[in-house]
């Protein structure tokens, strides 16, 4: 098999799995990035900030977090703007388009580490914990093609594992983090899940965004439980153990149906429905850059 990358972008990437002596097998994983990119996934967005912030330096660092205006829970429409503007850099802007997003983020980030009153050391430039961010990622955005999509075949899984890269080297995380493959990234995974701990300050703050808290008041008793239910059914069973979110049988059967619906939905919606919003912002982020606006 061969892979084919230009920089760290992995945009027009070109790859082939030689299949015998027969023929060649070409992957567009630009196509696959984009239908990666559908607006529906968003319902596995609460289960994978539990993710992330399951490691306590990611919980704390957000938690205690100084930046005002990033908080979901005091700003909740900037700092969905500005995370899902991340997304759409990430996959599908150009290298030099991430280089200023960079810059901005950085602008922010550089407020969020950990002092003396802080309860775990943090840095937000630390690029291990970039990588597991990364991690979580390409967990949440593999999990949504297959509910969405069906299985990957392996040379289309290995391309779409490696363009996932960019979620971390999109800022600090060196290329050369990224675990070399599909296996070595479980290994990986696995690994880390052992640094996985929820404590009850950062339990409590994740519950309010499983519940959707951020939203409205009048939206709670129909948002929050639903939220709640669909957060709980992406969440790999040691995150909900973290959460002590409980989950049967018959949830598990709820959930599935639920989201072969969400998978008839998006086969029929037009591309530039399914999309959004992360054309809609990344739209944006080309219209700030042209008028000079702040990107974040």
């Amino acid at each position: 098999m061969t892979v084919s990358r230009d920089s760290m972008d992995g945009r027009k990437e070109a790859v082939t799995g030689g299949i015998g002596a027969v023929g060649v097998q070409a992957v567009d994983i630009d196509g696959e990035v984009e239908k990666a990119m559908s607006g529906l996934g968003l319902l596995a967005a609460g289960a994978n900030v539990i993710m992330q912030l399951a490691r306590p330096a990611v919980g704390y660092g957000v938690y205690e977090s100084k930046v005002e205006t990033g908080r979901l829970d005091r700003h909740p429409v900037k700092r969905t703007r500005t995370t899902l503007t991340y997304l759409a850099v990430a996959s599908l802007a150009t290298d030099e388009e991430k280089k200023l997003y960079r810059r901005a983020v950085n602008g922010s980030h550089k407020h969020v580490r950990s002092d003396e009153n802080s309860a775990v050391e943090y840095n937000a430039f630390d690029p291990e914990l970039q990588l597991w961010v990364a991690a979580c990622l390409y967990r949440g955005f593999e999990d949504v093609y297959k509910i969405l999509y069906g299985d990957l075949d392996p040379v289309t899984q290995d391309a779409f594992y490696q363009r996932s890269a960019t979620f971390g080297t999109t800022l600090q995380m060196r290329r050369d983090m990224w675990p070399a493959d599909r296996d070595a990234f479980e290994v990986y995974w696995n690994e880390n899940l052992g640094k996985v701990a929820i404590d009850e300050t950062i339990r409590e703050h994740l519950y309010g965004i499983a519940s959707a808290t951020f939203t409205p008041k009048l939206l709670h008793p129909v948002v929050g439980p639903l939220n709640r239910f669909v957060t709980t059914g992406f969440l790999p069973q040691a995150f909900r153990d973290e959460m002590r979110l409980p989950w049967s049988v018959r949830q598990q059967r709820n959930f599935d149906r639920s989201m072969r619906v969400a998978a008839l939905v998006n086969r029929f919606s037009p591309k530039i429905l399914r999309m959004f919003p992360y054309n809609f912002y990344l739209w944006d982020l080309r219209r700030r850059i042209a008028k000079g606006i702040p990107l974040v």
